[in-house]
Protein backbone atom coordinates (compact mmCIF):
# COMPACT_ATOMS: atom_id res chain seq x y z
CA UNK A 1 0.00 0.00 0.00
CA UNK A 2 1.78 3.81 -1.09
CA UNK A 3 1.97 6.37 1.60
CA UNK A 4 -0.60 8.78 0.78
CA UNK A 5 0.59 12.09 -1.10
CA UNK A 6 1.76 15.06 0.92
CA UNK A 7 -0.93 18.04 1.22
CA UNK A 8 -0.55 20.21 -1.26
CA UNK A 9 -0.89 24.42 -0.36
CA UNK A 10 -3.79 25.96 -2.51
CA UNK A 11 -2.67 28.86 -4.85
CA UNK A 12 -4.12 31.82 -3.70
CA UNK A 13 -4.69 34.59 -6.71
CA UNK A 14 -2.56 37.73 -5.03
CA UNK A 15 -3.87 41.12 -6.33
CA UNK A 16 -0.74 42.70 -7.75
CA UNK A 17 1.06 40.11 -7.28
CA UNK A 18 3.05 38.68 -10.70
CA UNK A 19 2.53 34.45 -12.14
CA UNK A 20 4.63 32.48 -10.38
CA UNK A 21 4.96 34.76 -7.14
CA UNK A 22 5.50 33.00 -4.12
CA UNK A 23 2.22 33.03 -2.28
CA UNK A 24 1.58 35.74 0.96
CA UNK A 25 4.42 37.20 0.24
CA UNK A 26 5.22 40.89 -1.83
CA UNK A 27 5.33 41.26 -5.08
CA UNK A 28 9.08 41.92 -6.50
CA UNK A 29 8.97 45.57 -7.67
CA UNK A 30 12.41 48.00 -8.41
CA UNK A 31 15.13 48.37 -5.89
CA UNK A 32 14.27 49.90 -3.20
CA UNK A 33 15.61 53.43 -3.34
CA UNK A 34 14.98 53.88 -7.53
CA UNK A 35 12.52 56.29 -7.32
CA UNK A 36 14.54 58.73 -5.38
CA UNK A 37 17.60 58.16 -7.49
CA UNK A 38 15.56 58.98 -10.88
CA UNK A 39 14.56 61.97 -8.81
CA UNK A 40 17.92 62.98 -8.11
CA UNK A 41 19.09 62.20 -11.65
CA UNK A 42 16.46 63.98 -13.06
CA UNK A 43 17.35 66.89 -10.18
CA UNK A 44 21.16 66.55 -11.85
CA UNK A 45 20.12 67.14 -15.54
CA UNK A 46 17.82 70.15 -15.26
CA UNK A 47 20.34 71.90 -12.43
CA UNK A 48 23.57 71.32 -13.84
CA UNK A 49 24.34 74.22 -15.49
CA UNK A 50 23.42 76.15 -12.35
CA UNK A 51 25.63 74.60 -10.34
CA UNK A 52 28.95 74.22 -13.51
CA UNK A 53 28.45 78.04 -14.41
CA UNK A 54 29.75 79.74 -10.68
CA UNK A 55 32.83 77.28 -11.01
CA UNK A 56 33.56 78.71 -14.13
CA UNK A 57 32.81 82.37 -13.28
CA UNK A 58 34.78 81.81 -10.19
CA UNK A 59 37.64 80.17 -12.12
CA UNK A 60 37.81 83.03 -14.91
CA UNK A 61 38.10 85.55 -12.34
CA UNK A 62 40.80 83.69 -10.15
CA UNK A 63 42.77 83.59 -13.36
CA UNK A 64 42.22 87.19 -14.73
CA UNK A 65 43.62 88.10 -11.49
CA UNK A 66 46.92 85.85 -11.46
CA UNK A 67 46.93 87.04 -14.80
CA UNK A 68 46.75 90.93 -14.06
CA UNK A 69 49.15 90.23 -10.30
CA UNK A 70 51.92 88.12 -12.14
CA UNK A 71 52.12 90.42 -15.42
CA UNK A 72 54.96 93.09 -15.15
CA UNK A 73 53.40 96.69 -15.76
CA UNK A 74 55.17 99.96 -17.14
CA UNK A 75 53.69 103.36 -16.11
CA UNK A 76 51.07 103.25 -18.68
CA UNK A 77 49.53 99.81 -17.76
CA UNK A 78 49.60 100.74 -14.12
CA UNK A 79 48.10 103.79 -14.37
CA UNK A 80 44.87 102.18 -16.72
CA UNK A 81 44.62 99.24 -14.17
CA UNK A 82 44.58 101.10 -11.14
CA UNK A 83 42.10 99.15 -8.69
CA UNK A 84 39.76 102.63 -7.77
CA UNK A 85 39.57 103.53 -11.99
CA UNK A 86 38.45 99.29 -12.57
CA UNK A 87 35.91 99.96 -8.95
CA UNK A 88 34.27 103.10 -10.81
CA UNK A 89 33.86 101.71 -14.09
CA UNK A 90 32.70 98.67 -13.09
CA UNK A 91 30.04 100.40 -10.98
CA UNK A 92 28.93 102.79 -13.57
CA UNK A 93 28.98 99.52 -16.28
CA UNK A 94 26.56 97.89 -13.83
CA UNK A 95 24.61 100.92 -13.29
CA UNK A 96 23.95 101.15 -16.70
CA UNK A 97 23.13 97.58 -17.29
CA UNK A 98 20.40 97.40 -14.94
CA UNK A 99 18.74 100.60 -15.52
CA UNK A 100 18.49 99.71 -19.40
CA UNK A 101 16.98 95.83 -18.46
CA UNK A 102 14.47 97.89 -16.05
CA UNK A 103 12.84 100.82 -18.96
CA UNK A 104 13.01 97.50 -21.57
CA UNK A 105 10.90 95.50 -19.06
CA UNK A 106 8.89 98.13 -18.02
CA UNK A 107 8.22 99.33 -21.56
CA UNK A 108 8.07 95.70 -23.64
CA UNK A 109 6.15 93.64 -21.24
CA UNK A 110 3.07 95.90 -21.11
CA UNK A 111 3.47 96.83 -24.90
CA UNK A 112 3.56 93.29 -25.62
CA UNK A 113 0.40 92.37 -23.55
CA UNK A 114 -1.57 95.22 -25.20
CA UNK A 115 -0.43 93.83 -29.00
CA UNK A 116 -1.88 90.66 -28.19
CA UNK A 117 -5.56 92.45 -27.70
CA UNK A 118 -8.42 91.76 -30.13
CA UNK A 119 -8.42 95.41 -30.06
CA UNK A 120 -4.84 96.67 -30.95
CA UNK A 121 -3.54 93.30 -33.15
CA UNK A 122 -3.14 95.28 -35.98
CA UNK A 123 -0.32 97.54 -34.58
CA UNK A 124 1.43 94.14 -33.98
CA UNK A 125 3.60 94.53 -36.90
CA UNK A 126 4.37 98.41 -37.56
CA UNK A 127 5.57 98.34 -33.72
CA UNK A 128 7.40 94.80 -34.65
CA UNK A 129 9.32 96.57 -37.21
CA UNK A 130 10.09 99.73 -35.47
CA UNK A 131 11.53 97.37 -32.63
CA UNK A 132 13.88 95.45 -34.86
CA UNK A 133 15.13 97.98 -36.48
CA UNK A 134 16.91 98.71 -32.96
CA UNK A 135 18.89 95.42 -33.67
CA UNK A 136 19.39 96.16 -37.37
CA UNK A 137 21.46 99.21 -37.04
CA UNK A 138 25.31 98.52 -35.77
CA UNK A 139 25.33 99.27 -32.49
CA UNK A 140 28.58 101.69 -32.72
CA UNK A 141 25.90 103.85 -35.10
CA UNK A 142 22.73 103.52 -32.59
CA UNK A 143 24.92 105.02 -29.89
CA UNK A 144 25.77 107.71 -31.68
CA UNK A 145 22.47 108.29 -33.28
CA UNK A 146 21.07 108.53 -29.91
CA UNK A 147 24.28 111.33 -28.62
CA UNK A 148 22.99 113.25 -31.63
CA UNK A 149 19.46 113.30 -30.28
CA UNK A 150 19.39 113.38 -27.18
CA UNK A 151 23.11 114.76 -26.17
CA UNK A 152 26.11 112.80 -24.27
CA UNK A 153 26.01 111.12 -21.16
CA UNK A 154 24.44 107.67 -18.96
CA UNK A 155 20.96 108.91 -19.20
CA UNK A 156 21.61 108.89 -23.39
CA UNK A 157 23.34 105.53 -22.91
CA UNK A 158 20.39 103.76 -21.20
CA UNK A 159 17.86 105.11 -23.42
CA UNK A 160 19.71 103.46 -26.56
CA UNK A 161 20.65 99.80 -24.97
CA UNK A 162 16.60 99.61 -23.91
CA UNK A 163 15.90 100.69 -27.79
CA UNK A 164 18.66 98.06 -28.68
CA UNK A 165 17.24 95.21 -26.36
CA UNK A 166 13.77 95.83 -26.24
CA UNK A 167 13.10 92.78 -28.91
CA UNK A 168 13.93 90.17 -27.61
CA UNK A 169 11.21 91.14 -24.89
CA UNK A 170 8.47 92.57 -26.85
CA UNK A 171 8.53 89.43 -28.63
CA UNK A 172 8.66 86.86 -26.19
CA UNK A 173 5.96 88.75 -24.53
CA UNK A 174 3.61 88.66 -27.91
CA UNK A 175 4.80 84.89 -28.72
CA UNK A 176 4.21 83.59 -24.72
CA UNK A 177 0.37 85.07 -24.56
CA UNK A 178 -0.62 83.87 -28.24
CA UNK A 179 0.21 80.32 -27.74
CA UNK A 180 -1.95 80.05 -24.88
CA UNK A 181 -5.07 77.99 -26.50
CA UNK A 182 -7.76 79.48 -26.66
CA UNK A 183 -9.90 76.54 -25.01
CA UNK A 184 -8.14 77.29 -21.15
CA UNK A 185 -9.05 81.24 -21.98
CA UNK A 186 -12.89 80.08 -22.65
CA UNK A 187 -12.63 77.84 -19.84
CA UNK A 188 -11.87 80.65 -17.64
CA UNK A 189 -14.95 83.15 -19.19
CA UNK A 190 -16.75 80.01 -18.19
CA UNK A 191 -16.15 80.20 -14.78
CA UNK A 192 -17.05 83.82 -14.51
CA UNK A 193 -13.96 85.26 -14.80
CA UNK A 194 -13.28 89.07 -16.43
CA UNK A 195 -10.86 89.70 -19.46
CA UNK A 196 -8.53 91.25 -16.81
CA UNK A 197 -8.41 87.90 -14.00
CA UNK A 198 -8.33 85.81 -17.37
CA UNK A 199 -4.99 87.81 -18.01
CA UNK A 200 -3.60 87.50 -14.71
CA UNK A 201 -4.38 84.13 -13.29
CA UNK A 202 -3.88 82.14 -17.07
CA UNK A 203 -1.96 83.83 -19.90
CA UNK A 204 0.69 85.85 -17.99
CA UNK A 205 1.15 82.45 -15.92
CA UNK A 206 1.73 79.93 -18.64
CA UNK A 207 3.38 82.70 -20.91
CA UNK A 208 6.15 83.15 -18.10
CA UNK A 209 8.78 80.59 -18.96
CA UNK A 210 8.83 81.93 -22.16
CA UNK A 211 8.61 86.21 -21.29
CA UNK A 212 11.50 85.62 -18.66
CA UNK A 213 13.79 84.11 -21.26
CA UNK A 214 13.72 87.02 -23.41
CA UNK A 215 14.28 88.70 -20.50
CA UNK A 216 17.49 86.81 -20.36
CA UNK A 217 18.32 87.57 -23.24
CA UNK A 218 17.82 91.08 -23.28
CA UNK A 219 20.01 91.01 -20.38
CA UNK A 220 23.11 89.98 -22.00
CA UNK A 221 22.67 92.22 -24.92
CA UNK A 222 22.96 95.08 -21.98
CA UNK A 223 25.73 94.01 -20.92
CA UNK A 224 27.52 94.05 -23.92
CA UNK A 225 26.41 97.05 -25.53
CA UNK A 226 27.38 98.49 -22.36
CA UNK A 227 30.88 98.81 -23.27
CA UNK A 228 30.12 101.14 -26.21
CA UNK A 229 28.73 103.75 -23.66
CA UNK A 230 32.23 105.78 -23.25
CA UNK A 231 31.92 106.76 -26.56
CA UNK A 232 29.53 108.91 -25.86
CA UNK A 233 30.25 109.68 -22.24
CA UNK A 234 28.58 107.36 -20.54
CA UNK A 235 31.55 105.50 -18.69
CA UNK A 236 31.87 101.64 -17.89
CA UNK A 237 34.92 99.29 -19.16
CA UNK A 238 34.77 100.17 -22.65
CA UNK A 239 36.95 103.12 -21.19
CA UNK A 240 39.49 100.56 -20.00
CA UNK A 241 39.78 98.33 -23.07
CA UNK A 242 39.89 101.69 -25.05
CA UNK A 243 42.67 102.72 -23.26
CA UNK A 244 44.33 99.16 -24.14
CA UNK A 245 43.85 99.75 -27.75
CA UNK A 246 45.07 103.31 -27.75
CA UNK A 247 48.29 102.03 -25.75
CA UNK A 248 48.90 99.33 -27.55
CA UNK A 249 48.83 97.63 -24.35
CA UNK A 250 47.51 93.85 -24.14
CA UNK A 251 47.07 93.19 -20.92
CA UNK A 252 44.83 96.37 -20.64
CA UNK A 253 42.56 95.29 -23.22
CA UNK A 254 42.47 91.57 -21.95
CA UNK A 255 41.32 92.64 -18.11
CA UNK A 256 38.43 94.95 -19.67
CA UNK A 257 37.29 92.33 -22.09
CA UNK A 258 37.49 89.82 -19.48
CA UNK A 259 35.87 91.85 -16.45
CA UNK A 260 32.80 92.79 -19.22
CA UNK A 261 32.82 88.53 -20.17
CA UNK A 262 32.33 87.50 -16.56
CA UNK A 263 29.73 90.71 -15.92
CA UNK A 264 27.46 88.65 -18.56
CA UNK A 265 28.06 85.47 -17.61
CA UNK A 266 27.30 86.50 -13.94
CA UNK A 267 24.09 88.32 -15.18
CA UNK A 268 23.30 85.11 -17.29
CA UNK A 269 23.55 83.09 -14.54
CA UNK A 270 21.54 84.94 -12.01
CA UNK A 271 18.99 85.77 -15.21
CA UNK A 272 18.49 81.97 -15.00
CA UNK A 273 18.39 81.19 -11.49
CA UNK A 274 15.29 83.60 -11.47
CA UNK A 275 14.27 82.22 -14.91
CA UNK A 276 14.10 78.43 -12.77
CA UNK A 277 12.74 79.69 -9.46
CA UNK A 278 10.36 82.63 -10.87
CA UNK A 279 8.50 79.90 -13.23
CA UNK A 280 4.70 78.81 -12.34
CA UNK A 281 4.93 75.41 -10.65
CA UNK A 282 3.82 72.94 -12.94
CA UNK A 283 4.97 74.04 -15.85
Amino acid sequence: MSAPAPPVNPVVDTPGASPGAPTGGPAPGPAAGGGLRSRVGRLRGSDAALVIMPIVIAAGALALYLYDATSDKDFSTASALTRSKLQAQFVQHLTITLWASLLVIAVAIPLGVLLTRPRYRSLAAPVLTVANSGQAMPAYGLVVLFAAWLGTGMRTVIIALAFFAVLPVLRNTMVGLNQVDQVVIEAGWGMGMSRRQVLRRIELPLATPVILAGVRTALVLTVGMAALAFLIGGGGLGETINSGLKLSRNQVVVTGAGLVALLALTVDWLAAMAERFLRPRGL
